[in-house]
């Protein structure tokens, strides 16, 4: 294709340090003039700086959630990427690529990294929310360092480069040449189905479904929709309409593509019915979380990696030799942790974000991990993984021939239940929040030996983590209070919203009993913590903005 190469002036915004999971911001935001352009060109350069000056012989892979602004992003970013000096880009068919799939895609296909467009879980649409997010070489989240390389870059660039060029049309599979780059448009799904191959029994779950088995399985209008079509209804045979909202839309159906009690309402409607489907699951937006369910019966993230833990080396043939070890995030319930010891394998606590596990599993130490907010996974990609957890716990129900009920009820007899909730406080004055978590890191270490709630306070610390594997120490990563009942209280700011700052607030009581009612279980933790942080006081707020 015909094509002349520019280079664009341009000025920094101050707004570009990416978070947790890459650059998120308001949609309108990522819209102005060169926003798109400043970051993904300072991707380049800081990756050449790393030591990867000439990209002539560098495969990138890019992709999004389908969200708003979705396309016209990436016609952007191919044009950046061939000016840059790409040899070859790959880009999912329609712009889609599940944030699994990237991954997948990337270690498959030996590319140099990947540029993924979401922000997850949070709305879309021109007026809610858009991201972009940097995967390196592993099919991972870039690291810290590498981040911080990048807005180091976004914050003194004074130019970019681009081709001028008519765009690429996505919808149709097939190469195509962008100044000296080679563009493949791909089959979002076939590099992740041939991951996903190795590693269970197709054969097993047809038959399942043969059997009589019933899912439903809501995709939220966003990414997952084609990928549970092709796996769930297609090649494991599940019954047409297994999948819900298959169809990925801008604004996702003018809903929240969050996978929990309050925007997946028909899923749980439909599971609390006399003839319920045997089990319901969903994924949200861009397919790396997702949410588990019974009849009746609601699986928590920190059960749902704990149960997967347990039944793996038995039911799911590419963990048949077992686990290396196991790994959650700091504030994901301690429920994974009495299974490692039971299986006789290391658990490692993280900080919360994805990227910590990569070199856990790149140095084969980790083989599952999981964090609270519905992300579980293993090291066959270097993401959660939606549909994975999904066929996890279709493959345990297959090879046991039990229940969803059955399967947790059975876990709590053995390993006792870690009852856990987490409430959000969101949309608070950012600096005021921070201004918080600096006094509480001062207090808290006085806080060991005294009482709080019904127990005594064991140990009380702010979370810092050191990588076994480079040495490299993450520090200020949440308020932990460990009471000796081993109960806990942990609160962090996070890192994945758009708009002001998120105060977390994390409960767990470990009980031998599976019955008993959570919110009483766990109020003598809430009451403690909402005067700890002083909620109200500083904020004014009588009540969190979500529970889950």
């Amino acid at each position: 294709m015909e094509c002349q190469g520019l280079i664009v002036p341009t000025t920094p915004y101050e707004d570009q340090r990416p978070g947790t999971s890459g650059l998120r911001r308001k949609t309108r935001r990522f819209m102005q003039p060169h926003y798109v352009e400043n970051f993904v060109q300072s991707i380049f350069d800081s990756v050449r700086e790393e030591g990867a000056p000439d990209f002539s012989g560098e495969t990138l892979v890019v992709g999004g959630d389908g969200r708003y602004h979705n396309r016209e992003a990436i016609q952007s970013i191919l044009k950046i990427a061939a000016a840059n000096g790409f040899g070859r880009i790959l880009v999912g068919r329609g712009g889609l690529l599940s944030t699994p799939a990237m991954s997948a895609v990337i270690r498959r296909r030996g590319a140099l990294g990947g540029i993924l467009l979401t922000a997850s879980h949070n709305p879309g649409g021109a007026g809610a929310d858009f991201g972009i997010k940097y995967n390196i070489r592993n099919g991972g989240p870039a690291p810290e360092g590498v981040t911080e390389r990048i807005y180091a870059h976004t914050r003194v660039i004074e130019r970019f480069l681009t081709l001028e060029a008519p765009g690429v049309d996505l919808d149709r599979e097939g190469t195509v040449r962008l100044g000296d780059a080679e563009v493949a448009v791909i089959d979002p799904i076939s590099d992740y189905v041939a991951v996903l191959g190795g590693i269970f029994d197709f054969d097993a779950l047809r038959g399942l479904f043969r059997d009589g088995f019933r899912l439903v399985f809501d995709a939220m209008n966003g990414v997952t929709g084609p990928y549970g079509r092709a796996i769930l209804e297609g090649m494991l045979e599940a019954p047409e309409g297994t999948v819900i909202r298959g169809t990925p839309l801008e604004d996702f159906g003018g809903g929240h593509p969050d996978p929990d009690r309050r925007h997946a309402g028909e899923l749980f409607r439909r599971m609390s019915l006399p003839d319920a489907p045997d089990m319901g699951a969903a994924c949200d937006g861009d397919g790396d979380r997702n949410m588990i369910l019974g009849r009746g019966i609601f699986v928590s993230p920190g059960d749902s990696l704990a149960v997967i833990a347990q039944h793996a080396a038995g039911c799911i043939p590419g963990y048949g030799s077992g686990l290396r070890g196991v790994a959650r995030s700091m504030p994901t319930s301690t429920a994974v942790d009495r299974v490692a010891r039971a299986l006789g394998v290391p658990c490692y606590e993280t900080p919360t974000g994805w990227k910590f596990f990569g070199n856990l599993m790149d140095s084969g130490r980790c083989t599952l991990c999981g964090e609270e907010s519905f992300g579980t996974g293993s090291d066959h990609v270097r993401e959660k993984d939606g549909i994975w957890a999904v066929l996890c716990w279709l493959s345990i129900l297959a090879g046991d021939r039990a229940s969803v009920g059955e399967t947790l009820l059975g876990h709590w007899r053995r390993f006792g239940r870690s009852y856990f909730q987490r409430h959000d406080y969101a949309g608070l004055d950012a600096a005021q929040a921070a201004r918080m978590m600096d006094e509480l890191r001062g207090h808290v270490p006085s806080l060991a030996g005294t009482r709080l709630a019904d127990a005594a306070v064991r140990d009380a610390d702010d979370f810092s983590y050191t990588d076994p594997v480079d040495g490299s120490v993450s520090r200020n990563q949440g308020i932990r209070i460990l009471l000796d009942d081993g109960s806990r209280i942990v609160g962090r700011l996070s890192g994945t919203g758009t708009e002001g700052a998120t105060l977390r607030l994390y409960f767990e009581r470990v009980r031998p009993e599976g019955g008993l009612p959570l919110e009483e279980t766990l109020a003598p933790l809430v009451e403690a913590a909402r005067g700890l942080f002083r909620i109200e006081e500083r904020f004014g707020r009588t009540s969190p903005s979500v529970v889950t």
